[in-house]
Protein backbone atom coordinates (compact mmCIF):
# COMPACT_ATOMS: atom_id res chain seq x y z
CA UNK A 1 0.00 0.00 0.00
CA UNK A 2 1.03 3.25 -1.29
CA UNK A 3 1.96 6.07 1.50
CA UNK A 4 -0.59 9.07 1.88
CA UNK A 5 0.34 12.77 1.08
CA UNK A 6 -0.15 13.08 5.04
CA UNK A 7 2.10 10.20 5.95
CA UNK A 8 4.92 11.36 3.60
CA UNK A 9 4.55 14.59 5.16
CA UNK A 10 5.58 13.40 8.30
CA UNK A 11 8.25 11.44 7.45
CA UNK A 12 10.29 14.86 5.97
CA UNK A 13 9.42 16.36 9.44
CA UNK A 14 11.14 13.19 11.02
CA UNK A 15 14.11 13.32 8.67
CA UNK A 16 14.47 17.55 8.84
CA UNK A 17 17.76 18.15 11.07
CA UNK A 18 17.05 19.93 14.45
CA UNK A 19 19.61 23.27 14.36
CA UNK A 20 22.10 23.09 16.91
CA UNK A 21 22.00 25.61 19.62
CA UNK A 22 24.94 27.94 20.22
CA UNK A 23 25.73 26.01 23.71
CA UNK A 24 25.39 22.76 21.56
CA UNK A 25 28.22 24.36 19.23
CA UNK A 26 30.61 26.00 21.71
CA UNK A 27 33.92 24.64 23.27
CA UNK A 28 34.04 25.27 27.17
CA UNK A 29 37.99 25.37 26.81
CA UNK A 30 37.25 28.35 23.98
CA UNK A 31 34.83 29.82 26.27
CA UNK A 32 36.56 29.40 29.30
CA UNK A 33 40.02 31.11 27.49
CA UNK A 34 37.71 34.27 26.65
CA UNK A 35 36.12 34.94 29.83
CA UNK A 36 38.48 33.92 32.75
CA UNK A 37 42.10 34.31 31.19
CA UNK A 38 43.85 37.18 30.35
CA UNK A 39 47.87 35.73 29.52
CA UNK A 40 48.75 38.88 27.55
CA UNK A 41 48.25 40.84 30.57
CA UNK A 42 49.55 38.28 32.90
CA UNK A 43 52.87 37.70 30.69
CA UNK A 44 53.43 42.24 30.95
CA UNK A 45 52.44 42.02 34.51
CA UNK A 46 55.12 38.90 35.16
CA UNK A 47 57.30 40.61 33.42
CA UNK A 48 57.51 44.16 35.05
CA UNK A 49 57.39 42.92 38.48
CA UNK A 50 60.33 40.37 37.67
CA UNK A 51 62.42 43.04 35.86
CA UNK A 52 61.47 45.87 39.05
CA UNK A 53 62.77 43.33 41.57
CA UNK A 54 65.52 41.61 39.76
CA UNK A 55 67.08 43.83 37.33
CA UNK A 56 66.71 41.36 34.74
CA UNK A 57 64.74 39.91 32.24
CA UNK A 58 62.75 37.07 32.82
CA UNK A 59 62.98 34.13 31.07
CA UNK A 60 61.79 30.63 32.06
CA UNK A 61 58.18 30.25 33.05
CA UNK A 62 56.72 27.71 34.84
CA UNK A 63 52.96 27.60 34.84
CA UNK A 64 51.24 25.15 37.45
CA UNK A 65 47.58 23.83 36.89
CA UNK A 66 48.38 24.95 33.42
CA UNK A 67 44.84 23.75 32.26
CA UNK A 68 45.28 24.16 27.98
CA UNK A 69 48.39 25.94 28.40
CA UNK A 70 47.50 28.89 27.15
CA UNK A 71 49.22 31.11 29.37
CA UNK A 72 52.05 29.18 28.86
CA UNK A 73 52.45 29.57 24.64
CA UNK A 74 51.80 33.42 25.44
CA UNK A 75 54.77 33.43 27.56
CA UNK A 76 57.06 31.74 24.70
CA UNK A 77 55.47 33.78 21.80
CA UNK A 78 56.22 37.25 23.67
CA UNK A 79 59.92 36.68 23.17
CA UNK A 80 62.06 34.19 20.93
CA UNK A 81 64.71 33.36 24.36
CA UNK A 82 61.95 32.37 26.38
CA UNK A 83 61.11 28.98 27.91
CA UNK A 84 57.99 28.15 29.62
CA UNK A 85 56.87 24.41 31.27
CA UNK A 86 53.22 23.19 32.45
CA UNK A 87 52.19 20.71 34.59
CA UNK A 88 48.21 20.11 35.01
CA UNK A 89 46.69 16.70 36.37
CA UNK A 90 44.03 16.42 33.70
CA UNK A 91 45.45 14.87 30.42
CA UNK A 92 42.22 15.60 28.03
CA UNK A 93 42.70 19.04 29.15
CA UNK A 94 46.60 19.24 27.91
CA UNK A 95 45.60 17.02 24.82
CA UNK A 96 43.37 20.03 23.94
CA UNK A 97 45.71 22.60 24.60
CA UNK A 98 48.47 20.72 22.36
CA UNK A 99 46.02 20.49 19.67
CA UNK A 100 44.26 23.75 19.76
CA UNK A 101 46.99 26.24 21.54
CA UNK A 102 50.59 24.84 20.59
CA UNK A 103 49.97 23.23 17.33
CA UNK A 104 49.34 26.11 15.41
CA UNK A 105 52.21 27.56 16.71
CA UNK A 106 54.51 24.63 16.32
CA UNK A 107 56.91 26.38 14.02
CA UNK A 108 58.04 29.38 16.63
CA UNK A 109 57.80 27.40 19.65
CA UNK A 110 60.06 24.27 18.63
CA UNK A 111 61.14 22.65 22.16
CA UNK A 112 60.84 25.68 24.53
CA UNK A 113 57.53 24.66 25.45
CA UNK A 114 56.94 21.56 27.28
CA UNK A 115 53.51 20.22 29.26
CA UNK A 116 53.74 17.55 31.54
CA UNK A 117 51.10 15.76 33.17
CA UNK A 118 51.42 15.68 36.81
CA UNK A 119 50.88 16.57 40.50
CA UNK A 120 51.99 19.74 41.09
CA UNK A 121 53.27 18.91 44.51
CA UNK A 122 56.09 16.28 43.12
CA UNK A 123 58.64 19.25 41.95
CA UNK A 124 58.28 17.75 38.60
CA UNK A 125 61.35 19.82 36.61
CA UNK A 126 61.63 20.06 33.03
CA UNK A 127 63.61 18.86 30.90
CA UNK A 128 66.75 20.17 31.67
CA UNK A 129 66.18 19.95 35.27
CA UNK A 130 66.26 24.43 35.58
CA UNK A 131 64.02 25.69 37.97
CA UNK A 132 62.04 29.00 36.79
CA UNK A 133 62.22 32.33 37.41
CA UNK A 134 58.76 32.60 37.44
CA UNK A 135 56.66 30.49 38.56
CA UNK A 136 52.48 31.41 38.89
CA UNK A 137 49.67 29.39 40.28
CA UNK A 138 46.32 30.71 38.39
CA UNK A 139 42.88 31.55 38.91
CA UNK A 140 42.68 30.47 42.46
CA UNK A 141 43.38 27.04 41.82
CA UNK A 142 45.84 26.21 44.51
CA UNK A 143 42.39 26.27 46.45
CA UNK A 144 41.80 22.89 45.68
CA UNK A 145 44.07 21.98 48.82
CA UNK A 146 41.96 22.17 51.86
CA UNK A 147 44.69 21.57 54.53
CA UNK A 148 47.32 23.04 55.67
CA UNK A 149 49.06 20.13 55.23
CA UNK A 150 48.59 19.38 51.24
CA UNK A 151 48.78 23.31 50.68
CA UNK A 152 52.94 23.33 52.18
CA UNK A 153 53.17 20.55 50.55
CA UNK A 154 52.65 22.18 47.35
CA UNK A 155 54.05 25.37 48.01
CA UNK A 156 57.21 23.56 48.75
CA UNK A 157 57.52 21.98 45.82
CA UNK A 158 56.60 25.11 44.06
CA UNK A 159 59.55 26.99 46.19
CA UNK A 160 62.07 23.60 44.93
CA UNK A 161 61.21 24.78 41.33
CA UNK A 162 61.70 28.25 41.56
CA UNK A 163 64.97 28.94 40.68
CA UNK A 164 67.17 31.17 43.14
CA UNK A 165 66.09 34.53 42.66
CA UNK A 166 62.60 33.18 41.23
CA UNK A 167 59.72 34.58 42.16
CA UNK A 168 56.07 32.94 42.42
CA UNK A 169 53.23 34.56 41.76
CA UNK A 170 49.90 32.98 43.36
CA UNK A 171 46.33 34.98 42.28
CA UNK A 172 43.89 34.74 44.93
CA UNK A 173 40.54 36.22 45.83
CA UNK A 174 38.27 37.55 48.37
CA UNK A 175 36.35 39.78 50.58
CA UNK A 176 32.81 39.28 52.26
CA UNK A 177 31.29 38.59 49.10
CA UNK A 178 33.36 35.78 49.02
CA UNK A 179 31.93 34.13 51.78
CA UNK A 180 27.86 34.79 50.57
CA UNK A 181 25.92 32.24 47.75
CA UNK A 182 25.61 34.70 44.72
CA UNK A 183 25.40 34.47 41.06
CA UNK A 184 27.36 37.40 38.97
CA UNK A 185 27.05 37.77 34.89
CA UNK A 186 29.77 39.76 32.65
CA UNK A 187 29.15 40.15 29.02
CA UNK A 188 32.17 38.57 27.27
CA UNK A 189 32.81 39.56 23.28
CA UNK A 190 33.17 36.90 21.12
CA UNK A 191 36.43 36.39 18.60
CA UNK A 192 34.44 36.18 15.17
CA UNK A 193 34.23 32.15 15.03
CA UNK A 194 32.86 32.43 18.83
CA UNK A 195 29.29 34.43 19.09
CA UNK A 196 29.30 36.85 22.57
CA UNK A 197 27.94 35.38 25.22
CA UNK A 198 27.51 35.58 28.91
CA UNK A 199 29.98 34.37 31.59
CA UNK A 200 27.94 33.33 34.81
CA UNK A 201 30.29 32.51 37.86
CA UNK A 202 28.18 31.01 40.83
CA UNK A 203 29.14 30.63 44.18
CA UNK A 204 26.65 27.95 45.63
CA UNK A 205 27.65 27.37 49.29
CA UNK A 206 30.25 28.72 51.45
CA UNK A 207 30.84 27.26 55.20
CA UNK A 208 32.39 29.60 57.45
CA UNK A 209 33.51 26.98 59.27
CA UNK A 210 35.99 25.44 57.48
CA UNK A 211 36.26 28.65 54.17
CA UNK A 212 35.16 25.55 52.16
CA UNK A 213 33.23 26.53 49.20
CA UNK A 214 31.55 25.67 46.16
CA UNK A 215 31.55 27.25 42.89
CA UNK A 216 30.48 27.04 39.30
CA UNK A 217 30.96 28.26 35.75
CA UNK A 218 27.82 28.85 33.05
CA UNK A 219 27.57 29.79 29.82
CA UNK A 220 24.69 31.42 28.58
CA UNK A 221 23.99 32.43 24.64
CA UNK A 222 21.47 34.70 22.88
CA UNK A 223 19.58 31.91 21.48
CA UNK A 224 18.90 30.75 25.14
CA UNK A 225 20.51 27.82 24.97
CA UNK A 226 23.37 27.30 27.97
CA UNK A 227 26.35 25.23 28.83
CA UNK A 228 25.64 24.96 32.65
CA UNK A 229 28.01 23.86 35.24
CA UNK A 230 31.17 23.77 32.42
CA UNK A 231 33.44 23.65 34.86
CA UNK A 232 32.83 23.08 38.84
CA UNK A 233 35.53 23.92 41.80
CA UNK A 234 35.01 22.68 45.19
CA UNK A 235 37.63 24.72 46.73
CA UNK A 236 38.86 26.01 50.29
CA UNK A 237 38.96 30.18 50.38
CA UNK A 238 42.58 31.00 51.77
CA UNK A 239 42.97 34.27 53.96
CA UNK A 240 45.87 36.01 53.07
CA UNK A 241 47.79 35.80 56.43
CA UNK A 242 47.44 32.06 56.05
CA UNK A 243 49.37 32.38 52.43
CA UNK A 244 51.60 34.64 53.76
CA UNK A 245 52.68 32.57 56.53
CA UNK A 246 52.65 29.43 54.70
CA UNK A 247 54.73 30.62 52.05
CA UNK A 248 57.61 32.06 54.22
CA UNK A 249 57.48 28.68 55.81
CA UNK A 250 58.24 26.65 52.37
CA UNK A 251 60.95 28.68 52.26
CA UNK A 252 61.07 32.14 50.58
CA UNK A 253 62.30 34.84 51.67
CA UNK A 254 59.82 37.65 51.13
CA UNK A 255 56.49 37.59 50.28
CA UNK A 256 54.60 40.59 48.84
CA UNK A 257 51.07 41.73 47.80
CA UNK A 258 49.87 43.23 44.62
CA UNK A 259 46.36 44.51 44.86
CA UNK A 260 43.86 45.34 42.10
CA UNK A 261 43.14 49.20 42.01
CA UNK A 262 39.82 49.92 41.60
CA UNK A 263 37.33 52.74 39.76
CA UNK A 264 33.93 53.83 39.73
CA UNK A 265 31.64 51.82 37.45
CA UNK A 266 30.49 54.16 34.58
CA UNK A 267 27.29 52.04 34.80
CA UNK A 268 26.40 52.58 38.65
CA UNK A 269 28.28 55.54 40.52
CA UNK A 270 27.53 53.59 43.44
CA UNK A 271 29.80 50.70 42.30
CA UNK A 272 33.11 50.01 42.38
CA UNK A 273 35.04 48.28 39.53
CA UNK A 274 38.64 46.57 39.04
CA UNK A 275 40.69 48.04 36.79
CA UNK A 276 43.31 45.23 35.77
CA UNK A 277 46.00 47.22 36.91
CA UNK A 278 48.04 45.64 40.44
CA UNK A 279 50.04 47.59 43.06
CA UNK A 280 52.16 46.85 45.78
CA UNK A 281 50.39 47.49 49.04
CA UNK A 282 51.07 46.29 52.97
CA UNK A 283 48.13 48.33 54.06
CA UNK A 284 44.41 48.57 51.76
CA UNK A 285 41.10 49.58 52.91
CA UNK A 286 38.83 46.21 52.84
CA UNK A 287 36.70 45.63 49.67
CA UNK A 288 33.28 43.15 49.25
CA UNK A 289 35.05 41.66 46.86
CA UNK A 290 38.89 42.07 45.06
CA UNK A 291 41.57 40.17 43.49
CA UNK A 292 45.67 40.21 44.47
CA UNK A 293 48.54 38.48 43.66
CA UNK A 294 50.66 36.82 46.48
CA UNK A 295 54.11 36.81 45.79
CA UNK A 296 56.84 34.64 46.69
CA UNK A 297 60.22 35.55 46.65
CA UNK A 298 62.99 33.01 46.32
CA UNK A 299 66.51 34.58 47.53
CA UNK A 300 68.67 34.85 45.10
CA UNK A 301 71.82 33.14 46.91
Amino acid sequence: MSKSKHDKHKDKKKKKKKRATMAEQADAHVLYQLAVQSPEADVEFFERVYLETRGTKALRLREDFCGTGKLSVTWCLSDKERRAFGVDLDQATLDWGREQNVQPHAKKLGDRLELARGDVRDAILPADGIGADINCAMNFSFCVFKTRKHLLEYLKSAFACTAPGGLFFMEMYGGSEAMTELEDDREVDGDGEVPDFTYRWEQASFNPINHETLCHIHFVFEDGSKISRAFTYDWRLWTLPELRELLLEAGFDKVRVFWETVEDDPDDPETMTGTGEYEEVTEVENQDAWLVYVVGERAEA
